[in-house]
Parts: structure tokens; C-alpha cells; sequence
């Protein structure tokens, strides 16, 4: 693979671009590379939403203590390189394409097929290594159990966020399934901490004498204020991830915290752009939806709503409508409704979301269709790779 571009159609090509849980395939690959993630002190993080809040409040503050801090994350949002960074710098294009090719290179020569997934995994385990990182933050891709982060065998502490139905296609139909799997990310003798009691991981990490940390979400002011990200549910993970910090990390005072708290960028979470007047939120299930509202209520109680919505054809888009646009909410004053059809094959088309819909919308083609009003709050929600589709990469960067 000769560059960036080359390196993107090959890993997003229909042989690697599809989801197969497992373990098996990336430890093979990693064994070939001398297990660099056991060389690497980590934090994995797992659960349904808020994980990548807690991974990038952990990077951020990590960061500003003086720790070489790597940071795993995903989906990303424009650009594929935003998922590996070193003290919030993305992995370079040319260093990219460079560690696709030696993981994609290392799986043929034993004969291993790797998805799009672990090939990101295995290269981001080797950059971290190659680069000395001291700590990795690791966002878990999908349930924990069987996700392909979940091969090194040992964390400074594991944490799980809140715990909602979503994936239950391969996760399962119920909460308690759902923590079973999440369960999965708990190591022996490495602590876990969350905010929610489910038995599944009670029981793991009594099993693998693991401490259980259950953490408040009412925390000293003077942190809440700091916060850069807005939304209402950023509380309960800065409590999480400051209960991380407590206790891995005793040497980092509280002005220290402040200050990495500041710096918090994780685009296109409950993201105002002033200019615009327009709220661009990554909710993409139920319980996403449901935050967003409680956020709007909080934040914007009294302006008129337009909505901009689209999804795949995947997830529970019936429940993500009835949340977002209930009578109740919106009987005296009904909002404007675009529904956008993204460029997928399995996206939800326009037809289906509209009559799904108990109030009249109309079809979206492009961003540029929209007069922006400082009366009137757009909101953008429903698909991250909606968001990438529709806004421009620059100015959501720069707000």
C-alpha cells in the first residue's frame, strides 16, 4: 500500500469491512508482534453510551499531568486517523498507512483474516508500543467480552458506563445480557468501576477478585464547571472518570484536573455551533435520544426546534422517533423535521422515517437546503456518519 488513501479502501473494503466478534484472529497477529499491548498500562472503557466521554475526559487530563497518554477511540467522525492519538495529536496519515500495511502484511503471512476492527486494534497496540506511550485509554467497540481491545490481560482499572439497550443483535435483548457482556472487560485483580449495580458485574469481578467501584455522580462543583463538554449526562462521566484518576493516579492534585478538564474536545457530542445556531449530537439509539432531549430542555427550554435526522436502517428508529418527537413534547409548538437519507446501502430511507413519524417532514439532500436562524435551533442527531456526511469538517473543528 503505497498511501493514506489506498490504506482506507483496503481496510473499508467488503472482505474486512463487516463485524466477526472473536479473540482468536487478533491474538494470533499480536503473538507475531511480541504482544505489544502487554507492554502498555491501560485503561479500557466499555459501555452502551458515554464511553468516549470518559476515554477523552481521561486522555485530557492524563495529558496535562505530564503522561504520555494514548487514546483509542471510535467511530470517528471525519477522518479515520482521529481514532489513535498520543496526547491528543491523531496518528499522521503516512503513519497510518505504515502500520495498516505491517498488520495487514503480519495476518497473511500466518494466514490470519483480520476485519476492519482488528486491524485498527492491532495497529493502535503497536504505535502505542513503538511510541513508549506510558498510559493507553481504550474505548471498547463493541460489548467487551469478545471485542477486539480485550486482549491485554491486565488494566490499570476498567470502567463501564451507563448500560442501554442497543446492538441487541449480537449483545442480546435485555440490560442484564447486555452487562454480562460488557462484564467481560473486568481483569483479575484489576478493579472495576461503574455507576450501575447489574448483577453480571458484580459477579465477574467477584469472581476474578476484582474491587467494584461504584461511583456518585455528585461531584465537587468546582469540576462540573470545568467540564468543556456540555450535556447533562457528562456528570455521571466525569464522576467516572475522576473516580479513575483517584485512584490509578494519586500523584495528580485537583488544579491539575481542572486544567485537563478544560481542554476536553470530543466533537460533535451535544456540539454548539454559535454561528449556525445548530446542536450537532452523535445520539444514535434510544437512550441517546432521550439524553438529547433532557439536554435541549435543559439548555434551549423555550426556542423553536428543527430537526435533522437519519440513521440506519439498523437500529431502533421507531423508538428514536417516538422519543424524539412525542406529542407531549411538541404539541403547541411542532418543530421543523428533515429526515436524510445517507449514503449507504442500509440506510433508513426518507419513505420509511416519514411514515413512522406522527408529524409532517420533509426530505433533506444537503445542508445547504437549510437557512440558518437565530430563531430557530437546528439539531442534527440520529447517525454519526449522518454528521459526516452533512457538516463540514473545518468549522466543526474550529467552534
Amino acid at each position: 500500500m503505497s498511501n493514506y488513501q489506498e490504506t482506507i479502501d483496503l481496510i473499508t473494503s467488503k472482505g474486512k469491512f463487516y463485524i466477526d466478534l472473536g479473540l482468536d484472529r487478533i491474538q494470533q497477529v499480536l503473538a507475531e508482534l511480541g504482544n505489544p499491548q502487554e507492554k502498555i498500562k491501560c485503561i479500557q472503557v466499555a459501555g452502551t453510551n458515554g464511553k468516549g466521554s470518559v476515554c477523552t475526559i481521561l486522555s485530557s487530563v492524563l495529558t496535562t499531568a505530564g503522561y504520555k497518554t494514548g487514546l483509542f477511540i471510535s467511530p470517528h467522525i471525519y477522518d479515520y486517523t482521529e481514532r489513535i492519538r498520543i496526547n491528543d495529536v491523531a496518528i499522521s496519515q503516512e503513519d497510518f498507512a505504515s502500520y495498516a500495511s505491517q498488520i495487514i502484511e503480519c495476518a497473511e503471512s500466518i494466514k490470519v483474516h483480520l476485519t476492519e476492527f482488528e486491524i485498527l486494534t492491532a495497529m493502535m497496540f503497536k504505535y502505542f508500543a513503538d511510541k513508549d506511550v506510558e498510559v493507553a485509554v481504550i474505548e471498547t467497540g463493541l460489548g467487551g467480552r469478545l471485542d477486539a481491545t480485550n486482549v491485554v490481560s491486565k488494566n490499570l482499572c476498567s470502567i463501564i458506563t451507563h448500560i442501554d439497550l442497543d446492538h441487541t443483535d449480537r449483545l442480546g435483548n435485555t440490560k442484564d445480557k447486555i452487562a454480562f457482556e460488557k462484564a467481560g472487560i473486568i481483569k483479575p485483580d484489576c478493579p472495576i468501576i461503574t455507576s450501575e449495580g447489574y448483577e453480571a458485574i458484580r459477579d465477574r469481578a467477584d469472581e476474578l477478585n476484582s474491587l467494584m467501584v461504584m461511583v456518585n455522580p455528585y461531584i465537587e462543583q468546582s469540576f462540573i464547571n470545568s467540564l468543556s463538554l456540555k450535556g447533562i449526562q457528562q456528570q455521571e462521566n466525569l464522576a467516572l472518570a475522576l473516580a479513575a484518576i483517584r485512584y490509578a493516579f494519586k500523584d495528580i492534585d485537583d488544579n491539575t484536573i481542572i486544567k485537563g478538564l478544560a481542554n476536553v474536545k470530543h466533537i460533535c457530542r451535544f456540539q454548539y455551533l454559535k454561528e449556525q445556531n445548530m446542536i450537532i449530537d452523535g445520539a444514535h439509539n434510544p437512550n441517546g435520544i432521550r439524553v438529547l432531549n433532557q439536554n435541549l430542555d435543559y439548555y434551549f427550554p423555550d426556542i423553536k426546534k428543527r430537526f435533522i435526522f437519519g440513521c440506519l436502517k439498523s437500529k431502533d428508529y421507531k423508538q428514536m422517533l417516538g422519543e424524539l418527537f412525542s406529542f407531549s413534547r411538541y404539541e403547541d409548538n411542532q418543530p421543523e423535521i428533515y429526515f436524510y437519507e445517507l449514503k449507504s446501502a442500509d440506510s433508513c430511507s426518507f419513505e420509511t422515517l416519514r411514515d413512522e413519524c406522527i408529524y409532517y417532514s420533509k426530505k433533506l439532500n444537503s445542508i445547504n437546503d437549510i437557512v440558518f436562524s437565530k430563531d430557530v435551533l437546528t439539531v442534527i442527531c440520529g447517525s454519526l456518519y449522518m454528521i459526516h456526511e452533512l457538516t463540514d469538517k473545518d468549522i466543526v473543528l474550529r467552534s
